[in-house]
């Protein structure tokens, strides 16, 4: 019994470190004239982020509207979500960021808010009159049931919340022409109870002091 629990607990460990591992992984991208354009820079416009929520194994009561429907809502939530946080903390940044309510407004009277996948960044930029975009991808992959996740928990004593795996992606492009200057990659662990406001948080405590707007 004594070897049962001990591989257990080694077990639980490995588990433990290999998702810490995973969890840091990231990757930054610049562009040579990053410093320079960023400069000119004065308002920045968030867009709504393309989501994708995929399972692992699909649900039984699986369907593929709603599916879709929560992805939209995912969508706008991390694009607020994002909006709120640099809000709070617009003293420590050289731009301002356009209301995303106003933004959305302006997306959806140009009639391009469905459209985003097939519109330029500079088109978009010149649509909501910034000097550059911030946007990105979210993709989701749900390996288990809140429920499980729950059950699991409880047994490890508050671990193995995890309900599945999320891949972040985060990028600036100039307003004038699109050029990408900035990306960020990060992918992260979706534990139980997670929010959009709580992957922003953890997104950009990792990105803050690489993120192209913030203060020196």
């Amino acid at each position: 019994m004594k070897k049962f629990y001990l591989s257990a607990l080694l077990a639980l460990s490995i588990s433990f470190s290999y998702a810490q591992g995973f969890e840091s992984a990231k990757q930054i991208f610049e562009s040579p004239k990053l410093k320079t354009e960023i400069a000119k820079h004065k308002t920045v416009a968030i867009l709504p982020f393309e989501t994708k929520i995929t399972y692992k194994k699909q649900p039984k009561n699986f369907s593929a509207e709603a599916n879709r429907e929560q992805e939209k809502s995912m969508s706008k939530s991390i694009q607020a979500s994002l909006y709120t946080f640099l809000l709070r903390k617009a003293n420590n940044y050289t731009v301002s960021f356009q209301d995303v309510d106003k933004t959305n407004i302006l997306l959806k009277k140009a009639g391009v808010m469905d459209k985003l996948d097939e519109m330029t960044r500079d088109e978009l930029a010149k649509i909501l009159g910034v000097d550059a975009v911030l946007g990105g991808r979210f993709e989701q992959e749900q390996t288990k049931s809140d429920g499980a996740a729950l059950a699991t928990a409880l047994l490890v004593g508050g671990m193995g919340g995890k309900t599945g795996t999320g891949t972040l992606f985060l990028q600036l492009n100039e307003g004038s022409n699109g050029e990408l200057l900035w990306r960020f990659f990060k992918t992260m662990d979706d534990g139980l109870g997670s929010s959009t406001d709580d992957l922003v948080e953890r997104m950009m405590r990792k990105v803050s002091r690489n993120f192209p707007y913030a203060k020196s």
